[in-house]
């Protein structure tokens, strides 16, 4: 039996995956025996470009940036992602390919963790899974359309702004 402060960590991911689709409890065990909790310090690159991305990410709490480097070594920042949200190099998780881009904590952060076997063996024996996935899937896509539009027609102010907007706890200290 697992300590309760640890399943704790787990039950905001189970809030999320519960508001799209009920979740069994078979669903959850088998979701808590095939992650881990990770803690995290502030300022940790949990990924570098040119490494597998073989990892998806729940924050439970902190905040992580996705980033790359261009030709001249400048980082520009891809994504900010908070407490409740799904951290993942999406080229690299998908394809197996060499990640390229960063993936970092702004924050001490507390991630579940889930390899990318596991949660394919997950999706194999839950089909409902497969259902919450979906909707994951779409909702980071649209979310992805957003930002794409708010690069081209909006200022970095006003894209900050935004961020600020959306994310009220989130702070200039962070970054």
């Amino acid at each position: 039996m697992l300590p309760e402060d640890y399943l704790e960590n787990y039950q905001n991911l189970f809030s999320v995956f519960s508001a799209i689709h009920p979740l069994s409890k078979e669903l959850k065990s088998a979701i808590v025996k095939n992650s881990h909790i990770a803690q995290v310090k502030k300022k940790t690159v949990i990924l570098s470009a040119g490494e597998s991305s073989n990892a998806i990410y729940f924050i439970v709490s902190g905040a992580a940036r996705v980033y790359y480097l261009d030709k001249d070594g400048k980082q520009t920042n891809t994504w900010f992602l908070f407490e409740n949200e799904l951290l993942i190099s999406v080229y690299g998780f998908f394809t197996g390919q060499p990640s390229f881009e960063y993936i970092e904590t702004m924050e001490n952060t507390t991630l579940v963790v889930v390899k990318k076997e596991k949660l394919d063996e997950i999706y194999r024996k839950f089909m409902e899974f497969n259902f919450i996935g979906r909707k994951l899937t779409e909702y980071y896509y649209i979310r992805n359309e957003l930002q794409t539009n708010e690069l081209r027609m909006l200022s970095a102010k006003e894209r900050y702004e935004n961020l600020l907007k959306r994310n009220p706890h989130f702070s200039s200290a962070s970054l």
